[in-house]
């Protein structure tokens, strides 16, 4: 027969046994979770939020539809110039005044939308001063781009001492008026595609060639001065680059 005394102990025994295997069984279940969301905005100089979804302009083939494994040109070498105080910025584009942004930098899949963004905030700029422009990282979204500009109706300018090289002499073209100061370099070669294969290196009846030739075309040059842009700076190899100057271009492009 078990004394009282030994039942009682063997109760709290038991008690204490089995708060103590469930006290970290509990531990165990409890986990914290913390959820963060992130919203991207982009501000103007008196710190008012942009939303940039809602800046977009109606046409959904921006950056984020562009090919980012699509032909390229970009000068090697650059160096980019100071764009000094701005009201506000938007990738390469610093917005200078109520007309004037002045754009130093490269072109990559995001710069499109950062254009778009740009023009709804300051939907009255009519001029970019093209000071430092290396090319395109992401041609298909350097095209969508350049076409943007046109649409824009926006004027395109080198200005003194100004360099524009690559694929950003194609959004110089998209000017609806197109100048550059005496001094203003071109710079011009091959594009090359993401397994390094540049236009020499595709048939002359590829299709690959027709968009470049389509463009230039859109951009006003007729076709004899189209082919034979496109041919000349072809002859120059992607990782190399041949200058032109503001003379040299106007044998193909219309300067205002």
């Amino acid at each position: 027969m078990v004394s009282p005394s030994a039942l009682l102990r063997t109760l709290i025994v038991a008690c204490l046994a089995s708060v103590l295997a469930f006290a970290p069984a509990r531990a165990q279940q409890l986990t914290t979770t913390t959820t963060v969301t992130w919203t991207y905005a982009t501000s103007d100089e008196e710190g008012d939020v942009l939303d940039e979804d809602a800046a977009l302009l109606d046409d959904e083939a921006l950056a984020s539809d562009a090919d980012r494994g699509a032909t390229r040109r970009y000068a090697p070498g650059a160096a980019l110039a100071t764009l000094g105080r701005a009201k506000a910025n938007f990738g390469p584009f610093a917005v200078i005044d109520a007309t004037t942004v002045r754009m130093a930098g490269d072109v990559d899949s995001a710069t499109p939308r950062q254009f778009a963004a740009m023009l709804a905030a300051y939907p009255t700029l009519k001029r970019i001063e093209m000071v430092d422009c290396p090319g395109s990282l992401d041609e298909a979204a350097n095209l969508i781009l350049a076409r943007a500009i046109r649409r824009a109706a926006m004027e395109t300018v080198v200005p003194k001492g100004g360099s524009v090289r690559s694929g950003a002499v194609e959004l110089w073209m998209a000017g609806v008026r197109r100048s550059a100061a005496p001094d203003a370099e071109f710079g011009v070669h091959s594009w090359a595609d993401e397994y390094g294969r540049e236009a020499r290196d595709y048939a002359a009846n590829d299709p690959v060639h027709a968009e470049y030739l389509s463009y230039y075309r859109e951009m006003g040059l007729d076709d004899a001065r189209a082919r034979a842009f496109y041919a000349m700076t072809n002859q120059t190899p992607f990782d190399d680059v041949t200058y032109l100057t503001r003379d040299d271009m106007a044998r193909y492009v219309t300067l205002n």
